[in-house]
């Protein structure tokens, strides 16, 4: 075989250029986006919700003096975060409880009713032999809304409580010593209690049941959704186009060309609609089958299946309206608007509150981040309405009814001005 036989299109500069520049492209923009977005979480960070709970109710402390230091702590702890990085919202333990369950915060910092009480007794058992229980500070972090998420609060609480854990102690130090009769000195086991005087616990809030993938099953089922939708819309128009003569069928060494339909492209595109509407059903039913049989926890599996019908629906006939609309460059849409722009915003693996602020003004519309908050609040917050089923749920329907009306405004207008599908040599 003859060089000019083997690459005859690679002496067109146009013919390996072109798709050489538009993959160099992609993928830089690909590695841009994911590896800006994971890199320093904590650099980024920018109203981060974390609710703050303060339930102390004071004590007369050793010197007679009434006392309430789980104010001063909160004192401490506000004083010492960034108001821009750090929501941190005060509330009542309901509250809190309440946000967390619906995933609202990432976590809370619960100081006790009694935490004054504990200090005054720790104080004066410095002095007396025996053990003594330090006053607590519970940090509880919520590894449904995130396992990061989860991961970057027990590093705040702890940045914040070790600040006011070594304020209080040099406070409680100084009182103790004051007080000792002259001569005496503070044991060293006293002082050292007396220095770090609170005890921080981190726990979870609910914690998550096994085969989540440690939080991690509600990203990677939305993922599953959206390719379901993106994937399913490409391989769909190809073989449809295929069945109806527009583009040639090629198997192996086969090559088959059916004689062009002659239907509008409004009535094509409908047909590729409705397919992508039976894909959905079977896909969410089978996804859900899968997840089942490997041992996902799945509570709420008609809901599941309900939603996911739903989002690949939207995602598959919106993506199909792009290609109609847009024709091979639609493809490249496509991949930009539901894979390469829609991971790293769909803050599931990084919260959005730790994303560079470009993710976060993706994530307001990106398909991949509604479809998350659905997911996640399906498996992990009890289906519960203010989780992010109702936002998800919401904005999947509205981009199912953009995609609609997309699509079938311009194939409506394509056919009135009888732009017909048909190589440019024949066209009209």
């Amino acid at each position: 075989m003859s060089p000019d036989t083997v690459t005859p299109a690679f002496k067109r500069p146009l013919t390996w250029l072109v798709p050489v520049a538009a993959v160099s492209i992609i993928m830089s923009l690909l590695a841009a986006l994911y590896l800006g977005g994971i890199l320093d979480p904590r650099e980024n960070l920018r109203h981060f919700p974390v609710a703050l709970v303060v339930s102390d109710e004071g004590d007369v402390l050793p010197n007679g003096q009434q006392a309430n230091i789980g104010e001063q702590i909160a004192t401490g702890i506000v004083d010492g975060v960034d108001p821009e990085k750090i929501d941190l919202r005060r509330v009542g333990i309901a509250d809190a409880q309440n946000m967390l369950a619906n995933g609202e915060v990432y976590g809370a910092i619960v100081i006790p009713s009694d935490f004054t009480k504990r200090v005054g007794i720790l104080t004066q058992a410095s002095v007396v032999a025996g053990d003594i229980d330090k006053p607590m500070v519970t940090i509880l972090t919520n590894q449904r809304a995130g396992t990061l998420g989860s991961s970057i609060l027990t590093t705040i609480g702890d940045t914040a409580l070790d600040t006011a854990n070594g304020a209080l102690g040099e406070q409680l130090t100084a009182q103790v010593t004051g007080a000792l009769p002259e001569g005496s000195t503070l044991s060293g086991a006293a002082s050292l209690t007396l220095a770090q005087p609170i005890d921080i616990v981190v726990t979870p809030y609910d914690p998550l049941p096994g085969g989540t993938g440690l939080g991690l099953s509600s990203f990677y089922f939305a993922l599953l959704l959206v390719l379901a939708g993106f994937t399913g819309a490409t391989i769909a128009n190809a073989l449809i186009d295929s069945a109806l003569g527009y583009v040639p069928l090629e198997v192996g060494a086969r090559f088959r060309q059916r004689p062009r339909s002659t239907e509008n492209r409004l009535a094509t595109l409908a047909a590729k609609w409705l397919t992508m509407v039976v894909i959905a059903v079977v896909v969410s039913a089978l996804y859900i089958a899968i997840a089942t049989a490997l041992g996902m926890p799945v509570p709420h599996s008609l809901a599941l299946w309900m939603y996911g019908t739903l989002a690949i629906s939207a995602i598959g006939v919106t993506a199909l309206s792009v290609m109609a609309v847009l024709g091979t460059p639609g493809l490249v849409v496509n991949l930009v608007v539901f894979v390469i722009l829609g991971l790293p915003s769909a803050g599931a693996t990084i919260p959005i509150e730790a994303s560079p602020a470009l993710f976060g003004w993706l994530a307001q519309f990106e398909p991949m981040h509604q479809v998350y908050l659905a997911v996640r609040s399906i498996l992990y917050f009890d289906a519960r309405w203010n989780s992010g089923l109702a936002h998800g749920l919401a904005m999947t329907v509205l981009g199912l009814v953009l995609g609609l009306a997309f699509g079938g405004i311009v194939m409506a207008l394509y056919d009135r001005k009888n732009l017909e599908r048909v190589p440019a040599s024949e066209a009209r």
